[in-house]
């Protein structure tokens, strides 16, 4: 029997990205999130797109407004509550719609990453935490269930354990599959030492993080991201080899570095060698 997947059947796949422009300044991972998601509908396939609402965003100007329906919930981190709002905006020339994750500690009055000083956020750790669930709870509150969740940066890197752990029974994850991107864009402090404690939750135990030795830096957080993807996609031509070469020592399946013009076409590839490997060991 052929289980080859073909991609015009409208494979369902969610964008969990760090930057997309024009909402951030163009760099390589802002232009992949703004032109890979339009790539991939125009072929006929569903989309849900997901980025922080970070501060330098003018959100009058880009016309995004609060999801009522979707806000509302709080989310627990270091015993504290947080609120997660959600905003959407459309791009109208790519017809496309990009959620927004927004609190008011995380991301209000504030840059990405780092400060106008360039000096990295002491919350970082934090905020990774906070987008990456709210993501994960507003798709649930969507009853959306991706075939394919292609996660783009750092902030992004939790994804992957989320899924496969905290909510693997989930109704919509408990059939999709990871694609972490690999990126040159890492950050140059440590993660604050109390960082794999705020990770666990109800399926997350200690015994599945122990990647995250101390110092917590973007090495280790990039593993624990490959640890649990079904995919790697190493997204620029220079990347910090011992993480690729962590992908390759646990045989992840591997797409290498691709030119913009044949990146798309790539990737639209390997979700389908992604899809098709899960099914043939589900079928052995």
């Amino acid at each position: 029997m052929n289980h080859r997947f073909n991609m015009t059947k409208s494979t369902k796949i969610l964008f969990i990205t760090q930057e997309i422009t024009p909402y951030v300044p163009e760099t390589e991972m802002s232009l992949v999130g703004r032109n890979l998601p339009q790539a991939i509908q125009e072929k006929g396939n569903e989309i849900r797109t997901f980025m922080p609402k970070w501060g330098i965003i003018n959100e009058r100007r880009n016309q995004l407004h609060e999801v009522i329906r979707l806000s509302g919930m709080n989310l627990i981190i270091d015993d504290t509550d947080h609120p997660l709002i959600i905003k959407v905006a459309s791009i109208q020339s790519a017809r496309m719609q990009v959620y927004f994750i927004d609190n008011d500690d995380y991301f209000q009055n504030r840059l990405l990453t780092t400060d106008e000083k360039g000096v990295e956020y002491d919350d970082n750790a934090s905020r990774t935490i906070f987008y990456t669930r709210g993501v994960l709870e507003t798709v649930k509150k969507l009853r959306w269930c991706p075939d394919i969740i292609h996660c783009h940066g750092w902030m992004t890197a939790l994804a992957p354990l989320y899924i496969k752990k905290a909510y693997s029974e989930e109704p919509s994850f408990r059939n999709s599959k990871i694609i972490f991107s690999v990126y040159d864009k890492d950050f140059q402090s440590n993660l604050d030492n109390n960082f794999a404690n705020k990770l666990l939750m109800k399926g997350i135990y200690k015994k599945d993080i122990t990647l995250l030795k101390e110092p917590i830096n973007y090495t280790s957080l990039s593993k624990l991201a490959i640890e649990y993807s079904d995919g790697v996609i190493q997204n620029s031509k220079n990347v910090i080899p011992e993480i690729m070469e962590y992908a390759q020592k646990r045989q992840k399946p591997i797409l290498e570095y691709q030119s913009p013009d044949t990146y798309t076409d790539a990737c639209e590839a390997f979700y389908n060698k992604i899809r098709e490997t899960a099914t043939s060991e589900i079928n052995k």
